[in-house]
């Protein structure tokens, strides 16, 4: 298996309110498997497994209308407060403030100078 390098895209991510529609269109386009992640307690979100992979890409985030429909990526850091710090700096938006999920991976959302929505996020310590 082979392990994201920092700084590059590691992940993705679907918000909507009709995730067995985005679940059906991907996994027959794509071949995509989905399974439950409850590292979030009170969060509906499927993990998205890729042909091949050992682990999981991306993820679909049921939001029962509690926000509107996106696509994002996220870059894996290595300290996700200090990338957004960082980012502000450069003209960017914190829109989501770094939090930690149950297993520990931690990510943010912000928005670049230009507009652009995208994540950070990092893995616990090995």
């Amino acid at each position: 298996m082979t392990v994201p390098a920092f700084n590059s895209v590691a992940w993705f991510e679907f918000g909507t309110d009709q995730p067995e529609k985005v679940k059906e269109f991907y996994g027959e386009l794509f071949d995509w498997k989905y399974v439950l992640n409850t590292n979030l307690p009170g969060v509906n979100y499927h993990a998205v497994l890729t042909p091949g992979a050992q682990q999981p890409a991306g993820g679909v985030w049921e939001s029962a209308g509690a926000f509107p429909s996106y696509a994002i990526f996220y870059v894996l850091v290595q300290d996700v407060a200090e990338t957004a710090r960082r980012a502000e700096e450069l003209g960017a938006k914190i829109v989501m403030e770094p939090i930690a999920d149950a297993a520990g991976i931690t990510f943010a959302r912000l928005e670049d100078a230009a507009g652009n929505h995208f994540g950070v996020f990092s893995t616990p310590a090995q």
